[in-house]
């Protein structure tokens, strides 16, 4: 190899130094994981007094109910532990590996409830991260004392929906005093989020955000040296609910699938999944039964009959392996 004079040498050096700041502006590329949103607010008289949100929009449980769909599980408690634990086994076994709980401040009911989600997760090795949902009263420095809270419970991940309700650079005030934790804005505006202080962005919206916008999303994300976790979703119903008359077709899987492929195309950091279980809005990965007036999914992926009632769990776990596949490469 030959030996570089003075002047080739000093300018190998200033190249160096020109490269490695671009190098540094990029993420960190984490491993690519799993999230799903997850829903703690049902109840039934037996366990909680009365039904909760089965009831919605004038339904009568269990008969009728609030949802385009009908769980394989029944109208069911998210205070049961029974039912908590089959939750957190079936999120794990489909490789996902955070589980983000619907939280809605101190002292509310969703509140009470996880310490009982915290410790059935750990038993089967599923992270907990807190949806920080737009309750009543919120704001920015009552975030800071929530996260607070929150962290004291071993959670470290933050996901704050509707984080464009407060100014950017109220939530730096936070933001530039956190260590230890990752917050997540719920908005594809990189820009804000980066202002803001936040580590990341995620969408949710299932029907405003499908995966044609994920490849620009995280491009912006990455551009700011933000981690990007486009939301992907099995689609949408909500009439029953809300009467919400939009529709995101399921397509027998095909849309799963796209916002699937979408997410990993655009090197998304984490995936996160809309829903494990928002009955309501009908994005729900969990298993349904057939129900004459109910939506199912027969038909998906070619299942019938029983395979069909947990096919997006299925599903969920090719796509885990698939993601995991591609980071290695």
């Amino acid at each position: 190899m030959p030996r570089l004079d003075a002047r080739a040498w000093f300018a190998l050096v200033a190249l160096v130094f020109l490269l490695v700041p671009a190098a540094a502006a990029q993420p960190e590329r984490l491993a690519v994981t799993t999230a799903v949103f997850y829903y703690p607010w049902y109840g039934t008289p037996t366990s909680d007094g009365s039904y909760d949100h089965w009831q919605q929009n004038g339904h009568h449980p269990p008969g009728d109910i609030a949802s385009m769909f009908y769980p394989a599980r029944g109208v069911y408690s998210s205070s049961d532990p029974s039912v908590v634990r089959a939750q957190m086994s079936a999120i794990a076994r489909a490789g996902i590996r955070e589980a983000v709980y619907s939280w809605w401040g101190q002292g509310s009911p969703e509140d009470a409830k996880l310490t009982l989600v915290l410790r059935e997760a750990q038993r089967y090795g599923v992270k907990v991260a807190a949806h920080l949902e737009p309750y009543d009263g919120r704001t920015v420095a009552g975030t800071a004392d929530d996260i607070a809270y929150l962290r004291n419970l071993g959670i470290r991940d933050f996901f704050v929906y509707h984080a464009t309700d407060f100014a950017a650079a109220d939530w730096k005030q936070v933001t530039s005093t956190l260590t230890g934790a990752r917050l997540f804005a719920q908005t594809p505006l990189a820009g804000f989020a980066k202002s803001a202080g936040f580590d990341g962005i995620y969408t949710y919206d299932a029907l405003t955000y499908r995966g044609r916008s994920f490849a620009r999303i995280c491009s912006e994300a990455h551009a700011q040296g933000l981690l990007c976790a486009p939301s992907v979703s099995p689609g949408y119903s909500a009439r029953r609910a809300t009467g919400d008359r939009r529709v995101l077709e399921r397509r027998d899987g095909k849309t799963y699938d796209g916002s699937w492929r979408a997410a990993l195309d655009a090197r998304a950091d984490l995936v996160t999944i809309t829903s494990y279980n928002e009955w309501l809005e009908g994005t729900q990965i969990e298993p349904v039964i057939r129900k004459r007036g109910y939506l199912d999914y027969e038909g998906a992926w070619g299942k019938r009959g029983v395979g069909a009632q947990s096919a997006y769990l299925a599903r969920t776990r090719f796509w885990t392996r698939t993601a995991a596949a591609k980071h290695q490469r």
